[in-house]
């Protein structure tokens, strides 16, 4: 599942494309939405809304979520079945396996721009806010919840959570306040060296835990699958500390 760099790089690759201000000029794909409603219509902006990418038109917005398995092309085709093609005057989108909805009216009042970890508009402190709510949940649970850390995924869990010292397993509210500010912070730092690394096509050379089987200090790492959606999950049960002990 592309996590929320990956859409970020989606994001930048079709505004560099300047599409802004044009017409679709023709739609294709199996989707059973109504495609039809894009033809003719003007694009008045791209956006990535953590794990979606937004596609903004007058009056209503598509969303994609790439779920498990979903990919793109830009001026290109797959040789499998397309999802949607929206055709420019220059240029051709094709998804494949996402899941598609149309969001009605303003974009903006669809969506929590404070969370999301790589907007501008990133606020740590409702995030923390949001995580008290939540006392008695798992951290690895929270990470992944796309309203507190949207764009946050299975990667960057598993690689924030060794960077920062915490047990997956560990009980909201018996992580010390000042680790879960760090962890806020952390999650932030790592999904833009995330994004570097993977403009570099260096991404996984910088993990430290997620696949590996030897942590950066040395120890022997565990997997297990965790929390309420059972992912995978790579830590370190030394240098992490669980929050309470067992």
């Amino acid at each position: 599942m592309p996590e929320g760099p990956s859409i970020v790089i989606l994001k930048e690759l079709v505004q560099a494309l300047a599409l802004e201000g044009h017409r679709v000029i023709a739609v294709s794909g199996n989707t059973k939405i109504d495609k039809e409603r894009m033809l003719h219509q003007p694009l008045i902006a791209f956006k990535s809304w953590g794990k979606h990418f937004l596609i903004c038109f007058e009056e209503f917005t598509l969303r994609i979520h790439f779920m498990m398995f979903g990919s793109y092309r830009i001026n290109d085709r797959k040789e499998s079945a397309v999802r949607l093609g929206l055709s420019f005057e220059n240029a051709e989108l094709n998804f494949y396996t996402c899941s598609l909805k149309y969001i009605e009216g303003d974009i903006n009042a669809s969506y929590d721009w404070h969370a999301d970890v790589m907007a501008e508009q990133w606020d740590p402190k409702k995030a923390l806010k949001k995580i008290k709510t939540k006392p008695a949940e798992l951290i690895c649970d929270i990470l992944l919840d796309q309203q507190i850390f949207s764009g946050v995924g299975n990667i960057i869990k598993n690689e924030v959570l060794y960077r920062v010292g915490i047990h997956p397993l560990s009980v909201v509210e018996k992580i010390p306040v000042a680790k879960l500010k760090l962890l806020i912070t952390a999650a932030r730092q790592y999904s833009f060296d995330f994004l570097k690394w993977k403009k570099a096509y260096v991404l996984k050379k910088h993990w430290l835990v997620n696949t590996r089987k030897i942590c950066a200090a040395g120890h022997p790492l565990e997997k297990a699958y965790l929390g309420k959606t059972k992912r995978r999950t790579f830590f370190c049960p030394i240098c992490q500390k669980r929050y309470p002990p067992i």
